[in-house]
């Protein structure tokens, strides 16, 4: 019977520490309080964007995204915002046939337009 016990007490120690409605285990991602080109959005791009969005662009794709500018301009003029935050799997979403970028990235190119597009 004590050897139940001292298995159990653990256990028990263990279940009743765990929450689902804690905040204190979650990891809060600061994002830069200004967002530049090249300090956020380049990287963001690299990493998920110039697969396609080349130059020449390829896989359908209907510009590069290798520049600043070119960034700017499709986030003004082309919808870069609309087509990342549509939901995974809607169409026209990008990354094309991807995964969402998550949505801290898009936050980041949220505020970027919102304070001004800065290079």
């Amino acid at each position: 019977m004590k050897i139940k016990l001292y298995l159990c007490l653990p256990l028990l120690a263990v279940l009743s520490s765990c929450s689902e409605n804690s905040t204190d285990d979650l990891v809060d991602i600061t994002q830069p309080a200004t967002v530049t080109y090249s300090n956020s959005i380049k990287t963001i791009i690299d990493n998920n964007c110039i697969g396609c969005h080349n130059s020449p662009p390829v896989a359908g794709a209907p510009m590069p995204l290798l520049t600043y500018e070119n960034v700017k301009d499709a986030i003004q003029n082309r919808g870069l915002l609309d087509r990342i935050s549509r939901a995974q799997g809607a169409p026209g979403m990008m990354p094309l046939s991807g995964t969402r970028l998550p949505q801290t990235s898009i936050d980041l190119f949220v505020q970027w337009q919102n304070q001004g597009l800065a290079e």
